[in-house]
């Protein structure tokens, strides 16, 4: 759109990692800068003095301010902040814009060291929940109070920015989407002589609730039903839902294939006829904001199952795109996928149903365009939250 982004991430990202083809398409990762700070400490200490004679002259005040031990402590006595805070010293901005309210709590350390910018903190779901439940309630004071806007994904999550002390007046919802164009929209109907082809996409973690949706499979296939249930994902508990599908006398039928690239991920939404996601809180009360993955299945006119689960019902119209059922009740994912089989003259208007709300509310681009206005309101005053 014409504007000059820099990226900046605290870890280099593996050459061999799965990315979005937009990643290349805008060259993102040659504006992504590192932090580059050594785990030897020795090696920190000597690299930093290099550093400090190289830099200094570039913003002096901010690099010795990054040093104060009274003030920082242990982050400044590790040289962690001198290393935070390097690729920032001759640069300027007019937003910084933070994902996830840790990332928030770093853009007020670096406007606490004197850079300029409107910080705009994007808050979307475990940065709410879990991260909030292990450092309390209090963990992003600083934040609310230095901040300039807060953005939640979703309804929900705005209320909870409010019940951690967040005012109000500072919180737009702005949600994450999908290019409604990249994904082609198809009419599903029943075919019988092949099997149902059931999808999941998502990482391998306990808040996908993917061990529920493999039991309820599990059930149908018990039952008779000509199923084919395939997940594409990988992550801490493969091997875990790999023993259930065993345990289960499913390994033919449903099936992890790992991590895929965008073009599989659409490849295998058009070769499908239900996508299932059934989400639950975590353990640790991790939970979603609301999954991309659904916004995608939604585009290409799947009906899909979800849970009422965190935004998710901000997204899934129950009965009219598709089926909600409660967290963790395998009976209820059970029934809805039964309904759906037997019902297939329910499937086209479902696809259809979707498409439009995915198109409505959370298209891309109009989500950009809306991003850039609220960009510009904010730079030329208060009152952006009111609008």
């Amino acid at each position: 759109m014409g504007h000059d982004v820099d990226i900046f991430v605290s870890a280099s990202v593996n050459k061999d990692l799965k990315v979005h083809p937009d990643v290349k398409t805008y060259k993102l990762l040659d504006r992504t800068y590192y932090q580059k700070m050594p785990t030897n400490k020795f090696l920190r200490f000597f690299s930093a003095l290099g550093l400090i004679v190289t830099d200094f002259h570039k913003n002096p005040m901010v690099l010795l301010r990054s040093l104060n031990v009274f003030k920082y402590g242990k982050d400044a006595f590790s040289l962690r902040n001198l290393y935070y805070v390097l690729p920032f010293l001759d640069k300027d901005y007019d937003i910084i814009y933070c994902h996830f309210g840790p990332n928030g709590n770093y853009g007020v350390f670096l406007k606490d060291l004197g850079m300029r910018g409107k910080l705009i903190t994007t808050f979307h779901a475990y940065d709410l929940t879990s991260y909030v439940k292990k450092e309390g309630p209090h963990v992003y004071n600083h934040l609310f109070q230095k901040g300039d806007l807060f953005l939640a994904v979703s309804e929900i999550g705005k209320g909870k920015l409010v019940d951690i002390g967040c005012g109000e007046n500072k919180i737009l919802v702005h949600h994450m989407g999908v290019d409604i164009e990249r994904f082609e929209f198809k009419e599903r109907s029943r075919s019988h002589d092949a099997p149902i082809k059931v999808l999941t996409i998502g990482r391998l973690v306990e808040k996908k609730g993917i061990n529920y949706a493999i039991k309820a499979v599990g059930l149908l296939i018990k039952k008779g039903y000509d199923l084919i249930y395939i997940i594409a994902g990988n992550g801490p508990l493969k091997s875990e839902l790999d023993g259930l599908i065993l345990q289960l006398g499913a390994r033919g039928r449903i099936k992890i294939i790992g991590s895929v690239e965008q073009t599989v991920v659409k490849a295998l939404m058009m070769d499908s006829d239900f996508f299932l996601l059934p989400s639950v809180t975590g353990s640790n009360g991790d939970q979603e904001g609301i999954p991309v993955t659904l916004m995608e299945a939604m585009a290409t006119g799947m009906p899909v199952i979800s849970t009422y689960h965190s935004g998710i019902p901000e997204l899934v119209e129950n009965g009219k795109s598709g089926f909600l059922v409660p967290e963790r009740d395998v009976d209820a994912l059970t029934d809805r996928l039964i309904y759906l089989i037997e019902h297939p003259e329910l499937w086209p208007k479902m696809g259809r149903e979707g498409r439009e709300f995915v198109k409505k509310y959370y298209d891309i681009r109009k989500l950009n365009i809306k991003l850039e206005t609220i960009y510009q309101s904010l730079l030329e005053g208060p009152g952006v939250g009111k609008k």
